[in-house]
């Protein structure tokens, strides 16, 4: 129910600002989206959540899969296990990012 709405207030939104405010309107709020993704502010923030979520993410696929590991059938805890073999041995996160 959630998802819809938001679907339908994006697209009211994206109506009454189609039609009322017209093309100069648009430009305007696209060059202030463009000015507010390049602050450096708002990058290295933006960075900084990316590489918490990486971290948490992991945690929980660990623990998750160590408490479960036991009771998931054996060709998903084979898949688990490769990927926490592959994650130990070079390193990498188990989403493929950059880490950057």
């Amino acid at each position: 129910m959630r998802y819809k709405l938001t679907f339908v207030v994006g697209l009211a939104l994206g109506y009454v600002l189609g039609t009322r405010a017209g093309r100069e309107r648009y430009e305007q709020l696209k060059k202030s989206a463009r000015q507010v993704a390049q602050n450096p502010a708002v990058r290295n923030t933006a960075e900084t959540a990316a590489q918490q979520g990486r971290a948490y993410a992991g945690k929980a696929f660990h623990s998750v899969s160590a408490k479960v590991g036991d009771h998931m059938p054996d060709s998903v805890a084979a898949r688990v296990r490769s990927l926490r073999e592959r994650s130990q041995a070079d390193g990498a996160d188990d989403w493929g990012t950059s880490n950057t």
